[in-house]
């Protein structure tokens, strides 16, 4: 997959830019504030639809304009698709390819995968496991639109079990049998949410593994554990499902009085480890920055084996992450695993100049 061209009008500081990009290495230079990460974020757009940054799509309209667009031709198979992204102020954001409007922005997840590797990567390591949750759904819905689905079914399900129970709290009243009808959904979508999580974790481990011992030279044993309710109450062959239906069973009274529902996988979490301990408690600021960058390639490695394509890659501030020389390797690595193109942000052109020749491959630099 490869973005020949893009051209963003009244996103974020840009009023208009345009683009023709390299296959290989783009960079873009500049002083901070210039906007060089908003270019890496109107990629992220034409990729899932969405900032990485979590901005709501309304705040990436430019100041005193009624919209924000982003056009980008992306090249795959011998043929170029068309991906256009309009945001206007008063009304919901559109997606087209090759001027066909996305009945559901979902239906895109995947079309052009994206990996985005930047300084925010260290909120997975310190944020609560909501960050580390939806960093997970994120990397299974490129490679699985079933998941996307299921996911969605799931959460809109869990919403209205909650409305419900808060709806019997404030009216001081209760009916199991009106309850009990999301018990079904619930359990059959968290069920496949759950063994698909639990199945690319497994196969994502070794990979973490194999490059973080590559970027950081170390011996450490680093591992992602898949945390659960599902998994703490498993034993042998028993039925995911039929412990899901006694999980929410069990908390019923809990969720009655808390007016939520408090266990099922909207509550798993990703667990980073080192030698068995949590690597945010024992990993020294370089072995969390390697292990997070090893976890993203790992992302990559996984996109490319299950749908065959090579995601964009990202690379937001990286010179800030690693020295020049773990720079250097990083994209020698990168290449050698033929992971596909890639776009940097830097504030130093002639570091960026300097790493790039040492690369030896087709590149584009960019002042921005």
């Amino acid at each position: 997959m490869i973005v020949q061209k893009i051209t963003l009008t009244n996103f974020k500081n840009h009023s208009e830019k345009k683009f023709e990009f390299s296959p290989q290495i783009n960079c873009f230079v500049g002083n901070n504030g210039v906007g060089k990460t908003n270019i890496l974020d109107a990629l992220h757009y034409v990729s899932v639809g969405k900032s990485f940054l979590g901005n709501s799509d309304l705040n990436n309209i430019k100041n005193a304009e009624d919209f924000f667009a982003l056009e980008a031709e992306i090249n795959h198979d011998e043929k170029t698709d068309v991906i256009k992204t309009l945001q206007p102020k008063d009304s919901k954001k559109i997606i087209k390819k090759n001027e066909k409007t996305y009945e559901r922005i979902a239906d895109h997840i995947g079309f052009l995968p994206s990996v985005m590797i930047s300084p925010y990567d260290s909120n997975l390591i310190s944020d609560s496991g909501e960050s580390r949750r939806k960093f997970l759904d994120a990397m299974i819905s490129q490679t699985d639109s079933e998941y996307l689905f299921d996911l969605i079914q799931y959460q809109k399900t869990v919403r209205q079990r909650n409305a419900l129970l808060k709806f019997f709290f404030k009216n001081r009243t209760f009916d199991g049998n009106s309850l009990e009808i999301y018990d079904e959904p619930i359990t059959d979508f968290g069920t496949k949410i759950f063994e698909k999580r639990k199945r690319f974790i497994e196969h994502l481990n070794p990979i973490v593994q194999k490059f973080y011992e590559i970027i950081s030279g170390g011996n450490e044993n680093v591992s992602v554990i898949y945390e659960s309710d599902i998994i703490l109450q498993q034993t042998d062959n028993e039925n995911i499902k039929q412990i899901f239906k006694q999980i929410l069973k069990e908390n019923l009274d809990k969720d009655r009085q808390l007016t939520f529902t408090s266990k099922g996988v909207h509550k798993d979490d990703l667990l980073f480890e080192m030698n068995g301990n949590l690597i945010k408690k024992i990993g020294s600021q370089g072995q969390q920055k390697s292990f997070l960058i090893a976890l993203k390639l790992a992302q990559i490695n996984r996109i490319k084996d299950l749908t065959g394509k090579n995601p964009i890659l990202l690379l937001d501030d990286i010179f800030d992450k690693l020295d020049d020389s773990r720079v250097s390797h990083l994209i020698e690595l990168v290449n050698k695993e033929n992971f596909g193109q890639m776009f940097i942000t830097d504030t130093h052109k002639q570091r960026t100049e300097s790493v790039v020749k040492r690369i030896n491959e087709e590149s584009k630099i960019f002042e921005i």
